[in-house]
């Protein structure tokens, strides 16, 4: 019987480009050419969703990782420079930030160190609940409402963070760049002196170290692989620190996000037919040929009843009594709703920032804790300021909206009237009853608003302002066409005779002349320099610890797809190792190389080099060695677990081109207990010192399958769910596999529970109507069977039922 029970096989319409598989659950992900995203569950490899590209994200996905809890996805998109985190479960854009420099490589991390002032952070972290309300959820019937706020039960920045312990997403790229992002959200380290493409990252778990393949040109012009270790120990030092930072700055950066969602909200509530009144009037000036003012012309239809055939033509041929009671009816409505967004969404949003930032503020006044990480108290206390600042806009803008509403009111009411006397239509005696205090407050109205105005004529196209609020939700930079008129305000007049006051630091400022998105850019830029300060304070606290080049690749080898390609990273987490593993196919095809590091650059760990000799002879355990003319090159590994290698190897026949291929599995303890430590010429490549590395050959007993009728190129592995996915060459040919198939009936309650998150998903997939997989073209399951394939089966229908 072979080893490795095959549970799917299938043929896809697109070339994968990358693949990985949950930690959580029994789940792949596969980004193919098109920039599609597709979630696959083991059983037959079922499709559970796919997410197909986006005009708003990009095509082109360029790598891929999963969040430690199995719970969201992040992908990179090379066209775009964008990196998206997207929810598992229903396929959702959660987030999506932009990169400066395309994404080629990324790993997400969690931290396991525990320490006594973690503990007691972890316990007082929520406090934040107890003194702020829940964020009203945004209007669905917005386009651009964000996944993150429409969910009216989520708590959407919890569901972002996920666990309370801090989780990394390390993405690298061109030109040494590298970034760290504290729960996939907040950037907290910039990290420079890395130099060329990087290929693989692994942070480790005691965030004491990461390590890095890079891609860097050598002197003759071909690609050199080099390992690189990043000594990140302040990270590890001020973990407590760093954790408590994240935190505050996540919650920061999602309340601006969601502020600015509100003001997006607010702009597609204020319509365009609010400006139609100016528009008509402009060209109602344009064309009349009398030297009336148009107030003038207004003020006498309001005094006397009487108007000038221009302003008749204009009134009853371009309004309409019924043009003006739409008019009427759309500029309520749309105060109204802006009124709702402004009272419960940008002032509620402007609270729990202040809330957070004070926060922060007290934080960085711990001068000893806090200041190495690059908080600066100044800096804070200006984004306080300009918190205040924006709160204090959007309080004038309901005072605009609220004098606007009431003239509005007044100025149709008797326009409807006077426009129904024109026709001679009945007028409602409800309506005709007029008192002095009305008339007056329609002529203070005409004579503010309706005054021709030349400057912004050339500004805009128009000569009148007689709509206010508009001005406020404009994306300019201009001053207000408008501003409001402060004369008579006690409060104002007492600060501008107040020496002292004037300039008080306890007084936000107002910017009078500014509209709301203005205050609303100055505020995100001073609060992004506080965001940023951190970042730029800890990557430069990050220093390379080791740098040793591996060998080099012939430019040949250009066109393999580069996230699949060795070598390829493991964090050790028990022996606080990083290893590598790798072949040199130009120096000695037959070998397999595993290099370990200490994850301390500061502390003494026998580091090793060792090559595993995979050449002849797969099968020595007793029965009759398997092709034994045959010899084996390694073209994939990956680590499965701690202590074992998942190897795609291929026999060639007296170097026949077609060759067969072997899914095996490489046990790793004699190679990782090697005693000896490597000494490294300092001035040469590995590749040109490979003689001198120590030689092992293992033996694989049955731990070794042939891959019939199949190309098998690349391998995904998940050893906690103890399942290999094999891709072929064509990068469309996928084969799926259990591994430890004779370990089922022993592992009792653990696997039991390990596969209750599987349950739980699986059952809100299939009630969300997830389960059916659309048929794919030459899509065929081939091998498998057994009582665990059909009780997979029973269970999908169950679900299905459901």
């Amino acid at each position: 019987m072979p080893a490795f029970r095959q549970v799917g096989e299938k043929q896809l319409p697109n070339p994968v480009l990358c693949m990985a598989w949950s930690p959580k659950r029994d789940l792949i992900a596969l980004a193919n050419t098109t920039g599609e995203l597709l979630l696959h569950r083991l059983a037959s490899f079922q499709r559970v969703w796919s997410l197909p590209p986006s005009e708003y994200t990009g095509k082109e996905i360029t790598a891929l990782a999963w969040r430690p809890d199995g719970k969201i996805l992040a992908f990179s998109l090379g066209d775009t420079k964008q990196v998206v985190l997207c929810g598992v479960e229903k396929a959702e854009i959660l987030h999506v930030f932009p990169m400066q420099n395309s994404v080629t490589c990324m790993h997400w991390m969690e931290v396991t160190e525990e320490s006594s002032a973690l503990s007691s952070f972890y316990n007082s972290e929520d406090e934040s609940k107890l003194f702020l309300p829940k964020l009203p959820t945004l209007p669905k019937s917005y386009s651009t409402t964000s996944k993150i706020f429409s969910e009216e039960k989520s708590d959407e920045i919890m569901n972002l963070m996920g666990e309370v312990r801090l989780n990394v997403l390390v993405l690298g790229g061109d030109s040494g760049f590298v970034e760290l992002y504290a729960y996939g959200m907040y950037k907290i380290a910039t990290l420079s002196g890395v130099s060329g493409t990087c290929r693989s990252l692994s942070l480790s778990s005691d965030l004491k170290s990461l390590a890095v393949i890079t891609e860097v040109r050598s002197a003759d012009g071909d690609p050199q692989i080099c390992y690189v270790q990043l000594d990140t120990r302040l990270l590890s030092d001020c973990l407590p620190e760093v954790t408590r930072m994240a935190r505050k700055f996540t919650h920061i950066s999602t309340l601006l996000q969601y502020l600015h969602l509100s003001l997006t909200c607010m702009c597609e509530a204020w319509e365009d037919i609010l400006m139609q009144m100016d528009l008509r009037l402009t060209k109602f000036v344009q064309e009349k040929n009398t030297s009336t003012q148009v107030q003038d012309e207004f003020l006498e239809l309001l005094l006397w009843g009487q108007s000038s055939p221009e302003l008749q033509a204009l009134l009853m041929n371009q309004l309409t009594v019924k043009g003006l009671k739409k008019l009427g009816q759309s500029i309520e409505s749309s105060y109204s709703s802006i009124q709702k967004l402004v009272i419960s969404h940008l002032q509620s949003g402007s609270e729990a920032l202040l809330y957070h930032l004070s926060e922060v503020k007290g934080m960085s006044l711990w001068k000893q804790k806090f200041e190495p990480l690059g908080l600066d108290s100044a800096a804070l206390e200006g984004a306080i300021t300009a918190v205040g600042s924006f709160s204090l806009k959007a309080n004038e803008l309901l005072q605009v909206i609220d004098k606007s509403t009431k003239n509005f009111k007044a100025f149709f009411r008797w326009l409807y009237v006077a426009m129904l006397r024109m026709c001679e239509e009945h007028v409602p005696p409800e309506l005709n009853k007029m008192t002095q205090k009305d008339i007056a407050f329609v002529a203070d109205f005409l004579s503010e608003h309706f005054s021709e105005n030349e400057e912004l004529f050339d500004r805009k196209g128009k000569y009148f302002n007689v709509e206010r609020v508009g001005q406020y939700l404009k994306d300019e930079d201009e001053d207000l066409v408008s501003p409001p008129n402060t004369k008579g305000n006690q409060w104002l007049k007492f600060l501008q005779e107040s020496a002292h006051l004037k300039e008080s630091p306890l007084l936000f400022p107002s910017f009078p002349q500014k509209s709301l998105h203005f205050v609303k850019r100055m505020m995100e830029s001073v609060i992004e320099q506080c965001l940023q300060k951190p970042a730029e304070v800890i990557g430069k606290s990050v220093k390379q610890a080791v740098f040793l080049p591996l060998y080099t690749v012939p430019e040949s080898s250009e066109s393999t797809p580069r996230l699949f390609e060795l070598p390829s990273l493991w964090n050790d987490k028990k022996a606080k190792m990083h290893h590598v593993v790798f072949c040199m196919p130009e120096i000695s095809p037959g070998k397999l190389y595993v290099l370990r590091k200490g994850t301390d650059p500061n502390r003494h760990i026998l580091n090793s080099v060792v090559s595993i000799d995979l050449r002849h002879h797969l099968d020595t355990a007793g029965e009759a060695a398997a092709r034994p003319n045959y010899i084996y090159s390694c073209l994939d590994a990956r680590f499965y677990d701690d202590e074992m290698l998942t190897v795609v190897l291929r026999g060639d026949y007296e170097r026949e081109e077609s060759g067969w291929r072997v899914l095996a599995q490489l046990p790793l303890a004699s190679a990782l207990s090697c005693e000896t430590e490597f000494k490294w010429e300092p001035n040469l490549r590995l590749d040109q010192q490979s003689g001198a590395i120590p030689c092992l050959e293992l033996v694989l007993g049955n731990q070794w399958r042939e891959l019939e009728n199949m190309k098998a190129q690349f391998v995904a592995v998940n050893g906690i769910r103890k399942v290999a996915c094999v891709l072929s060459a064509n990068l469309r040919h996928i084969r799926v596999f259990e591994m430890d198939v004779e370990d089922e009936d022993d592992e009792g309650a653990e696997s039991q529970n390990a596969s209750a998150d599987q349950d739980g998903l699986d059952a809100t997939m299939a009630s969300e109507g997830q389960g059916e997989e659309p048929k794919e073209e030459g899509g065929e399951r081939v091998g498998g069977g057994g009582d665990a394939f059909r009780k997979t089966e029973e269970q999908l229908e169950s679900e299905e039922a459901l």
